[in-house]
């Protein structure tokens, strides 16, 4: 391949993982491997002089895509060129002092103040363009709503979320396909919520970093002075010490002590001159200003030799190779395994057993594989599945290879099932979290449904299981005997049957009058007539109940549990006959759920989509031009508002 070729080829990959990183809050490459390929192009670009218009060399950022207003920068806000090497940092100083500053890791926005309040907050976008979130910056955790600054003010920060609040908003998510991967991820979705509700109960923080402009103040040309002012305002300012050419490297390793420690997520440090009107006269090239510099620390990276690759079956069916190697320090800890992520990696590193690999901590946190030093050749791909013994298949999706499990039966992949059926929802056994039915299903206590109501035969394994005990064992089976009484709608829920959600369950009860026989024998026909059930629904639940497995298992667990009536409701049943469908945020009641609760008890129906027979349309924004909105006028059917919907009933 010749270097035009390569050039046109890492354009590609790198904005290929930029959009992933910075539109999709995903990350298909480590910061290690781009970096290696970033570095690689610049390198061709300056021999060839070949710079193409889309290199991310010369652009900034990645487009916005979301139905937050857009707003132009006053100034473009680039990025900085960045360095591993502490003698660059000393040669970028000189004789001149800077303040030296995390590298926070989440989503730059910019807040502006005016007469002592928030007015404005933009996200920094493509560097360029942003998008508004005022009224998400102002359900932040730390944000000033007010200062005692009333000229007009300008600044920069991050918005994070800690990695202790990541943690214990992914300890509340059982589903483990479903946790977030990293915080910045998280904060991004958190950031640019159309819901104002969901970013408060995320605790984002913002972090200032930079003053832009504030009125008729005198900083003494120093930045290290402006970030002293702002946290006189009430803002929390990001950690920064003031160094010199002799000191810097110390700092520099001061930093790097509080790695561990440091609850907010970063991915290097940013060194700044503090005289402000020298930093501004040097100006910027196309993509950098030259009043700063990151610095990204250089991986520790340790040889050793790779014993095994360990496949480790998921929820989805995914295989995921997991290496194995002899135990090495990297950044303080000992480590033996690192995720490889998929086949297609493991035949670029050529993988092998008793390989000599490089191995590295990405962000000096994450176990990675950096490069194979002998290339041995790849061992073969587990034919069956470690979980079932069923037998694996490859797929291949936008060129990424991965390994698959085939057999529907897999107990991995209906470990969701599992989570399911125990969910509030549906059959709400307390105590039985996905990692625990993990363990469970591993030890072959649980085949189905109705195993769950003899786990008192394996008390004593349990009993000694990580994470049980006497005491968890027995709440366990208080919640599994309570969860005895159920009513058919739950329990319809929880058996897992595809396209039919918790509202879908209720409405076919109350069509059948909770006649499970008459349920599970309805024909396609015979449900397509009930409100809200679609034809591919109907063929869905009818053909779960053609399949004898499906039902011997059903017939098992109904010798294990007592369905009991449908709780009747004392309120007057004045919405009988009428079909509501709720979009969009409310402001009066908690949520959605319960102004469907609201309905149901009042003898109403809520389906998902709007149809003929749907009466009314929920929506506190009439004029939205959503798809629901679109049907419901080609309809004729009402558009009410929460406030109207709550006059009239």
């Amino acid at each position: 391949m010749d270097k035009a070729e390569r050039i046109k080829m890492l354009v590609e990959q790198l904005n290929k993982a930029s959009k992933a990183y910075y539109q999709d809050a995903d990350e298909i490459m480590s910061n290690y491997e781009y970096d290696q390929l970033y570095d690689e192009l610049l390198a061709l670009e300056e021999e060839t002089g070949m710079v193409l218009s889309n290199s991310p060399t010369v652009r900034v950022g990645y487009e916005v895509l979301s139905g937050l207003p857009k707003e132009t920068h006053e100034s473009p806000m680039l990025s900085l060129d960045k360095t591993k090497e502490i003698a660059a940092l000393e040669d970028f100083l000189g004789t001149r002092k800077g303040v030296l500053s995390w590298k926070l890791d989440g989503l730059t926005v910019v807040l502006t103040y005016h007469q002592g309040k928030l007015a404005k907050a933009v996200t920094r976008g493509n560097g360029l363009v942003g998008e508004v979130i005022t009224s998400n910056a102002k359900v932040f955790q730390n944000i000033p709503l007010s200062i005692p600054f009333r000229g007009d003010l300008i600044l920069r920060g991050e918005a994070i979320i800690k990695y202790s609040d990541f943690e214990e908003i992914n300890r509340k998510i059982e589903n483990a396909d479903a946790k977030y991967k990293n915080p910045r991820n998280l904060c991004s979705g958190s950031v640019r919520q159309l819901d104002s509700r969901i970013t408060a109960q995320r605790n984002v923080h913002f972090i200032a970093f930079a003053l832009i402009l504030a009125e008729g103040v005198d900083f003494k040309n120093s930045i290290a002075f402006q970030l002293d002012w702002l946290k006189d305002q009430g803002f929390e300012t990001v950690e920064h010490q003031v160094v010199s050419g002799d000191t810097v490297a110390d700092e520099v390793r001061g930093f790097e002590e509080k790695i561990a420690e440091n609850d907010n997520p970063s991915d290097g440090l940013v060194l700044l001159f503090d005289d402000i009107a020298y930093g501004l006269s040097l100006g910027s090239t196309s993509k950098f200003p030259r009043n700063g510099i990151a610095f990204k620390w250089k991986d520790e990276q340790a040889q050793t030799r790779l014993q095994y690759i360990e496949w480790s079956p998921s929820r989805t069916g995914l295989i995921n190779p997991v290496a194995v190697f002899d135990p090495v320090e990297l950044e303080g800890t000992t480590v033996s395994r690192a995720s490889v992520h998929n086949i297609s990696i493991m035949e670029e590193l050529e993988l092998g057993s008793g390989d000599v690999i490089q191995v590295y901590k990405a962000n000096m946190i994450i176990p990675q594989i950096s490069e194979n030093l002998t290339k041995s050749g790849m061992d073969p791909l587990p034919r069956t599945c470690p979980a079932c013994g069923g037998p694996t298949i490859v797929k291949a999706e936008n060129g990424v290879k991965t390994l698959y499990c085939d057999n529907q039966d897999c107990p991995a992949k209906n470990i969701k099932g599992y989570t399911h059926f125990v969910s509030r929802n549906a059959m709400n056994i307390d105590g039985l979290s996905e990692e625990t039915l993990e363990k469970f299903i591993d030890k072959g206590y649980i085949h189905e449904f109705a195993d769950l109501y003899h786990l008192d035969r394996y008390e004593e394994e349990i009993v000694h299981t990580p994470g049980f005990g006497e005491k968890s064992f027995q709440n366990l089976m208080k919640a599994l005997e309570k969860s005895r009484d159920v009513e058919l709608h739950a329990l319809l829920y929880g058996l897992g049957i595809p396209n039919i959600g918790e509202a879908n369950a209720k409405v076919i009860c109350r069509e059948f009058h909770d006649d499970l026989d008459k349920i599970i024998h309805a024909s396609v026909v015979e449900l397509v007539q009930v409100d809200g059930i679609g034809m591919i629904m109907a063929e869905k639940f009818c053909a779960y109940f053609s399949d004898e497995k499906n039902l011997l298992q059903l017939k098992h667990l109904l010798s294990e549990v007592r369905i009991r009536q449908t709780e009747q409701s004392d309120q007057e049943q004045d919405m009988e006959g009428l079909t509501f469908v709720i979009t969009g945020s409310v402001h009066h009641f908690p949520n959605r759920n319960a102004v469907k609760d609201y309905i149901e008890k009042r003898g109403g129906k809520v389906t998902g989509s709007v149809t003929s027979k749907t009466n009314y349309l929920i929506n506190n924004d009439a004029t939205s031009n959503s798809t629901k909105n679109r049907k419901a006028k080609e309809l004729n059917i009402p558009i009410i508002t929460e406030e109207q919907f709550i006059e009239k009933w």
